[in-house]
């Protein structure tokens, strides 16, 4: 009997834990490298997440909500009083900062036949794996500026801030919320480096030094040009004997002493 609620308790624990773990993930180092960026997030699909909620001959799809972690606790819900998932947009939410908005739609993904990751090794299948497998927040940077847009609107994140994403399972014949995962761990967009704290490679020298050493640069390279044009000159003249001539008859009339007058 007690080994009976000591198999229970672990069954929950274990229901438990994987409830707990559908969530987005951030994608993995080796598919997206310099994740996130400044403006984007890549993130995993939700492969294999809502297979229990599926009903066949249903048609379902995914929304992507993304929020800013500043946004306050009580308007972090995705849907409204009947169950019905929101539309808000970017702008309504401020970037996200008043509360979730919608960041992207996609069909779910199909668990069955995922795409094989080890095919990103492969030159010619790694864009459409990729394409399969992940989606990156805040890769559209036009739709903001485009009146001619009616998709959902993917536009840049805020450099140096912190966001949280939930996936949404939608009927798309009623329209309705049928499941949907807790909020992500916080992701943090990267921050813009000032000029004077860029990596200057090698040395890293800063900004100033960079400066200073520029100059000096300058003024040896003046100095030397000065001394290659003091050489030249001394050696053209050394080299035109007729000068030297010259030179030497003048040193001699000077020499010569000059006859004196009689006072006769």
């Amino acid at each position: 009997m007690c080994s009976h609620w000591v198999l229970l308790a672990f069954c929950c624990l274990g229901q438990l834990c994987a409830d707990q773990s559908l969530k987005p993930q951030i994608a993995a180092p080796h598919l997206a490298t310099n994740n996130p960026t400044l403006t984007t997030v890549a993130l995993e699909k939700p492969f294999c997440m809502f297979d229990s909620s599926l009903s066949p001959n249903k048609s379902y799809v995914i929304y992507l909500y993304a929020m800013k972690e500043s946004a306050s606790a009580i308007s972090s819900l995705v849907t409204d009083n009947n169950s019905k998932p929101l539309n808000s947009t970017f702008q309504q939410t401020n970037g996200g900062q008043r509360g979730p908005y919608k960041a992207a739609l996609f069909n779910v993904p199909n668990c069955a036949s995922p795409p094989k990751l080890a095919d990103v090794g492969d030159v010619n299948k790694v864009s459409d794996v990729l394409k399969q497998y992940l989606f990156r927040v805040g890769d559209d940077g036009t739709c903001l500026y485009d009146p001619n847009f009616l998709a959902v609107c993917n536009p840049p994140l805020a450099p140096d801030t912190t966001y949280r994403f939930k996936y949404v399972l939608v009927d798309s014949t009623e329209g309705m919320m049928k499941d949907q995962t807790i909020w992500s761990d916080p992701v943090k967009t990267r921050r813009v480096k000032l000029p004077l704290k860029i990596d200057t490679w090698p040395g890293r020298r800063s900004g100033g030094m960079i400066v200073i050493t520029s100059i000096l640069s300058v003024l040896v390279f003046l100095l030397l040009a000065g001394f290659l044009a003091s050489v030249s000159s001394a050696v053209t003249v050394s080299e035109d004997p007729s000068a030297e001539i010259r030179r030497m008859s003048r040193t001699i009339q000077q020499s010569e002493p000059r006859p004196q007058l009689s006072s006769e």
